[in-house]
């Protein structure tokens, strides 16, 4: 994630193609293993674990959809952490196009996390 900051997203980031009809779709368990592979490079814990993922819907057809938020509006990776999310989800296999939203509604807060992610962080 290093070079050029990459600007904060104003609508929907996409990646991903669409699936051949027929082809088996994707489960759950594989999306949120591909979201457990993002990090925030300035948090040692996965975004999935930090309660950063509000909504995941993998449609009939194979296609994502993921609504996400930051821990920070101001948050300098924003718009690489939507694109490393995007092109994560995407690439599961039986995943076709991934289109991330980034909301800010409700706000993040600590509570999100999930236990293993205040461990790691030690905010027991």
């Amino acid at each position: 994630m290093m070079g050029e900051e990459v600007p904060m997203p104003t609508g929907p980031i996409l990646a991903g193609v669409r699936l051949e009809p027929g082809t088996p779709v994707a489960g759950d368990e594989d999306v949120v293993a591909a979201l457990k592979t993002v990090h925030d490079p300035e948090i040692p814990v996965d975004i999935y674990e930090l309660g950063l993922i509000y909504e995941k819907v993998i449609a009939e057809d194979g296609n994502c959809r993921v609504e996400m938020t930051l821990t920070a509006p101001a948050c300098p990776v924003a718009g690489q952490l939507v694109m490393d999310v995007a092109t994560a989800v995407s690439g599961v296999e039986g995943i076709g196009v991934c289109e991330v939203n980034l909301v800010w509604d409700p706000p993040w807060s600590p509570e999100r996390m999930s236990e293993e992610a205040r461990l790691l962080l030690d905010m027991w």
